[in-house]
């Protein structure tokens, strides 16, 4: 029902500040099995209007909002467990239910519940926990109270086919939905304007869930990547937006369904995690305690949280904050965008910026705080950590941020803060110096904070050059760990979108060939010759890399590895000899460098599949040919339920833009159908918007802009939906690109034919 889709099922009020208790119900045929939020208490056969029906009657609700109500009838199955005293079932088709691909869910549900009720100081209130895996639902999950939904891919798991990364996307949004359990279903917020905090709230403790359930796989390090990483790139641009908002601002369905955006999640995900580093986390968690029990089963403002995490500051001895909790917060809520903190450590003066990624765009909105934040700064000195600095104004002066030329300065320790880092030229010559010499002084998450932040202040301009960028990934030679790979990979992902339809791309090609052997011969290495798993988490992640970038810059040996392995499948399909952790990679790059053949075999197996996580790899696969044919035609097919699931069409579309040889193509097949599609997708759906996010990724001429404004003409009448904003952020990304391109291109040829000589 979220979020205005209560009105369509029953004449009602849905707005989250009418709570109501709720008396189900429903009225099905006898061989199927019904579901709703509360437990069963009642099912009997009866006849009505001459037809012999089953009726089910369910025990009435807790007071609550109506977006969080569900009616599941279905002929699913279930498995259950009880888990001090609470049900809790996992229902899906029966085939997967039989070959135990609901275990892994169930095994966790029950010990994350039972964290979060000690987390938040209060008691899951409810009788069960029943969990559906959907196999066609547009979002991903559904949080409705005692009865969420799933994407399969998002709550089963097969033990023999299933990836590390299946595994853990699994327990990572079952963690997300359980969080919402107390924060979002017992104590609501009142309007969308506010979903931030519940979205961002989920997404930050989803990770303390995980972190219980699987505490072996040191989920913080992806937190850096997933979630900050990944919203910096959006809340850099001149057309983001607060997280906040007020509520006259958000009226339409279209509008509440903009509110799900990056911006929600992974901001307030990050802005979350910063408030409870500089409180502490069992401030944090008090303040939260106390917030829960005093608005138990009814609704809230944001300023409410803030109010009782100040009460937790006040009842705490000796715990110091330059502010109240509302005057440091705001500035991170009510103003878009986040600072880029400047240190010399010439003279230890500190200054602070809004960071843009194209320095000349135009802020039109204006900010009350003028775009200055109070900012937390932990920091490192030549390794050994020092007390945290708040800069509260434009500019400051810690002489103790001073340094010698045998000392360095790392700002932003481990991430903890949400800002960006920019220092002196010879500060940064001495961070680049401890990568060559001895990367492991610095820690994991800073390697790749340094990288990250190098390659973003060369884009804005805030660096003169992008070679300074470029140096920061000359030590990866000598790098073993996956979040600095990824790191580095996901910017240089940036300069291969750009440059791989320029000349360019031979010396980018030549440049990650050499970084990247050392690491594909580590891996082949300890897997002894790639037979083993490796037997760390992360290293799991960093094999996929290494292969992956291995064979797309040609290292000997990497490519006839994976059509090796492709063919043996291919000759018997009823035994994949493919490590499940590396099929993405390697059906992905078959199919590249394969014919009509390959391609055709991984659909039938597609077809034949009874596994989602395994459907969504074929899936994604299938859009990695070259052949132009077969790509326009499995484009076809997203227009085709019966082919192409409903809620796998837009990603399947995006699939191919992301191929050098697709992109041209799913960017005329978007145009040429736009009003299709937004008529399938442009209202309710949140996928619509990164599906232009998607094929707008590599657009980077004056002509490809002309295209996308033209495009946004002639469909003025049709309309945007939910990616209206999506689409101005394409067309200033375009813009950026092109400016981007046009200095860099010579600068970047000559450094990477220098470096790969």
């Amino acid at each position: 029902m979220q979020a205005t889709y209560a009105r369509k099922t029953f004449p009602c009020f849905d707005e989250p500040a009418m709570k109501a208790v709720f008396n189900v119900i429903l009225i099905h045929s006898r061989d199927t099995v019904a579901l709703s939020n509360g437990m069963e208490i009642d099912s009997a056969d009866a006849v009505i209007e001459g037809a012999l029906v089953r009726v089910t009657t369910f025990e009435p609700t807790k007071r609550m909002s109506t977006y969080l109500l569900a009616f599941i009838v279905s002929y699913f199955v279930s498995i259950q467990s009880n888990h001090n005293n609470l049900l809790i079932r996992i229902w899906a088709r029966k085939k997967a239910i039989d070959d135990r691909q609901g275990d892994y869910a169930l095994n966790v549900t029950g010990p994350i519940l039972q964290f979060f009720e000690r987390y938040y100081n209060a008691a899951y209130p409810l009788s069960k926990s029943d969990q559906v895996a959907l196999p066609d639902f547009d979002a991903g999950a559904m949080e409705n109270w005692g009865l969420v939904t799933y994407r399969e891919t998002a709550l089963l798991y097969d033990p023999i086919l299933s990836s590390t990364g299946n595994k853990e996307r699994v327990i990572t949004v079952i963690s997300h939905e359980l969080a919402h359990m107390w924060f979002g279903n017992l104590v609501t917020l009142r309007w969308w304007n506010d979903l931030w905090l519940n979205e961002g709230f989920a997404s930050y403790v989803e990770y303390l869930g995980v972190d219980h359930g699987e505490p072996g796989w040191n989920m913080g390090d992806r937190f850096i990547l997933y979630e900050v990483q990944k919203v910096f790139a959006v809340d850099a641009l001149a057309s983001s937006h607060p997280l906040s908002c007020r509520e006259e601002e958000v009226n339409t369905p279209a509008e509440i369904s903009e509110m799900f955006s990056t911006i929600s999640y992974s901001k307030g995900a990050a802005v979350i995690k910063m408030l409870s580093e500089f409180l502490t986390e069992p401030v944090f968690a008090r303040g939260l305690s106390s917030y829960l029990n005093t608005f138990a089963f009814n609704n809230t403002v944001y300023t409410d949280l803030w109010d009782h995490l100040q009460q937790a500051v006040e009842n705490t001895p000796g715990m110091n904050i330059p502010d109240t909790v509302h005057n440091i917060m705001n500035r991170w809520t009510l103003q878009m965008g986040f600072p880029v903190v400047t240190l010399d450590t010439r003279t230890g003066t500190l200054t602070q910026q809004h960071f843009l990624l194209d320095p000349e765009s135009v802020v039109d909105r204006a900010s009350q705080f003028n775009y200055t934040w109070f900012v937390p700064i932990k920091w490192v000195k030549t390794g050994v950590e020092q007390q945290q600095h708040w800069l509260l104004h434009k500019s400051d002066t810690n002489v103790l941020m001073k340094a010698t030329a045998a000392e360095w300065v790392v700002l932003n320790t481990n991430m903890s803060g949400y800002f960006r880092v920019n220092y002196d030229p010879s500060n940064w010559n001495r961070l680049l110096r401890v990568l060559s010499t001895n990367h492991k002084a610095i820690s994991v998450i800073n390697r790749a904070q340094i990288i990250d932040d190098a390659f973003n202040l060369a884009r804005a301009k805030i660096i003169r050059s992008s070679t300074l960028a470029l140096r920061t990934t000359k030590y990866l030679s000598n790098e073993r760990e996956y979040t600095p790979w990824e790191a580095a990979i996901r910017n240089l992902d940036y300069y291969i979108l750009m440059f791989d339809r320029t000349e360019v791309y031979g010396a980018l090609q030549a440049y990650l060939k050499k970084q990247i052997q050392p690491l594909f011969e580590h891996f082949k290495n300890i897997t002894d010759n790639w037979s083993k798993i490796p037997p760390g988490h992360t290293d799991q992640y960093n094999q996929i890399n290494a292969i992956g970038l291995a064979c797309n810059v040609g290292v000997e040996g990497c490519m006839d590895l994976i059509k090796r392995w492709y063919r043996q499948w291919m000759e018997n399909p009823a035994h994949n000899p493919i490590a499940p952790n590396l099929k993405s990679t390697v059906y992905c790059r078959a199919i590249a460098f394969g014919g009509v053949e390959e391609w055709e075999f991984a659909w039938r197996m597609f077809k034949y599949s009874t596994l989602a996580s395994e459907a969504s790899r074929l899936r994604e696969a299938m859009a990695c040919t070259k052949i132009p044919w077969l790509l326009n035609r499995y484009l076809e097919y997203t227009l085709d339920p019966t082919k192409i699931r409903k809620q796998d069409a837009t990603s399947t579309i995006q699939s191919v833009a992301l191929n050098v040889v697709g992109m041209p193509l799913a960017w005329n097949f978007v145009r040429a159908r736009w009003s299709y599609i937004f008529q399938q997708y442009g209202t309710g759906s949140f996928s619509i918007s990164s599906l232009v996010t998607g094929v707008a990724k590599r657009l980077s001429t004056e002509f490809e802009l002309q295209e996308l404004k033209k495009f946004k003409e002639d469909n003025v009448h049709v309309g945007f939906g939910s990616a209206t904003l999506a689409l101005e952020q394409a067309i200033e990304k375009t813009r950026a690109n092109i400016k981007w391109v046009a200095e860099n291109k010579a600068l970047v040829l000559q450094w990477l034919t220098d470096e790969s000589t």
